[in-house]
């Protein structure tokens, strides 16, 4: 396997957008947890003393009944999350005893359809048992921990926009943390929600040689078996981090990817290796997927292309990737942001779990 290019000059990608470096946005509370901290919150903590800012306290206690329904099924925090967030979506935490024009029979706080699908009309205007239902479906669906939470939440709810719930995550996220005693982080552990971008350069081996500092022919590679702080072997831990496998042994190694024995390879020939192995590609950025870009696309090196992750998906036609020795020397073989337009990669390399917005 031979090292990839740099990505030269963001004024090639995105001659009017680019900002510089795009400061992360870490999703903190809390000191680092043990593993066991990614399970069920401990408890529910809700009194008229409780106040998160934005939220009456009928809110407060309906996070609450959800996040208690979640627990006594054994659901984990990412799926307290993910309930609150529908929730929030579908009815601002209020128990609404109206639908919508899509929807006319819709109720509570999941805006649950009269169809027997959810019980009575008690039911489902009671913040436990609509929970409860609600968490029931979300568990029968199969991988629904390894999708991108709104996408969870729509195969429950059935959205027509199956992106409807995804900017309602960050509040789901705090409501989760300040109702539950159980205090958890999203950042660089078996917590890190499968779909998601990560949180800025958790990369485990960024003070490693390069090969470059070494020689090509005594350099070492990382666990993944990419020369280390390529843009491939940041790509590639992405990729197990966010299918779950975050230390050794790997899920997804360089000469095992492919199922014809084949390497992934240089930045060159991935998209051939997600080919190979039935994965999906497309021209839509989705958080969490590998930027391809072919040789020369975008300023990539004319021979080898280069990979990055989408970390963040704006509204005005572009994303912010993420990656490593994407810029020149002095600042290269090093973790970068760059906000780049959606048409510019040759492709987005999809993880299994990830859905393309139709």
């Amino acid at each position: 396997m031979k090292p990839t290019g740099l990505l030269i000059g963001t004024a090639v990608i995105v001659p009017m957008l680019f900002l510089g470096l795009v400061l992360s946005i870490v999703l903190l509370f809390g000191p680092a947890p043990a593993a066991a901290d990614c399970g069920p919150a401990a408890s529910v903590v809700i009194d008229g003393n409780t106040k998160v800012e934005g939220y009456t306290q009928e809110q407060l206690k309906n996070a609450a009944a959800i996040i208690g329904a979640g627990k006594a099924l054994d659901l984990s925090v990412n799926g307290q999350m993910i309930s609150v967030m529908v929730a929030l979506g579908e009815s601002g935490l209020r128990v609404l005893d109206t639908g919508d024009g899509a929807g006319p029979d819709s109720r509570g706080l999941f805006q649950q359809r009269d169809n027997g699908a959810w019980g009575s009309y008690a039911d489902r205007m009671d913040p436990t048992t609509s929970a409860t239902n609600f968490i029931n479906a979300l568990q029968a669906v199969a991988g629904w921990e390894l999708l991108e939470p709104t996408i969870a939440g729509n195969k429950v709810q059935r959205n027509a926009d199956p992106y409807h719930y995804q900017k309602y995550w960050p509040e789901a996220v705090k409501l989760v943390q300040a109702l539950s005693n159980s205090k958890f982080s999203l950042q660089g552990s078996d917590c890190a929600i499968p779909g998601q971008s990560g949180e800025g350069d958790d990369y485990p081996w960024k003070n490693s040689p390069t090969w470059l500092q070494v020689g090509a022919t005594s350099a070492s590679t990382s666990p993944l078996g990419m020369y280390y702080r390529e843009c491939v072997d940041f790509a590639l831990w992405r990729v197990n981090q966010q299918m779950g496998s975050t230390s050794a042994p790997f899920k997804f190694l360089n000469g095992t990817f492919r199922p014809d024995g084949k390497g992934l390879g240089s930045a060159l020939t991935w998209k051939a290796g997600w080919d190979a192995k039935g994965w999906a590609a497309g021209n839509t950025p989705r958080v969490g997927a590998v930027v391809w870009y072919a040789p020369g696309a975008g300023g990539a090196d004319p021979s080898f292309g280069h990979v990055a992750v989408v970390k963040e998906v704006k509204d005005n036609g572009t994303y912010v990737e993420e990656g490593y020795n994407g810029n020149p020397a002095p600042a290269d073989h090093s973790y970068y942001t760059r906000t780049v337009a959606n048409a510019v990669p040759s492709a987005f390399l999809y993880l299994p779990t990830q859905e393309e917005k139709k």
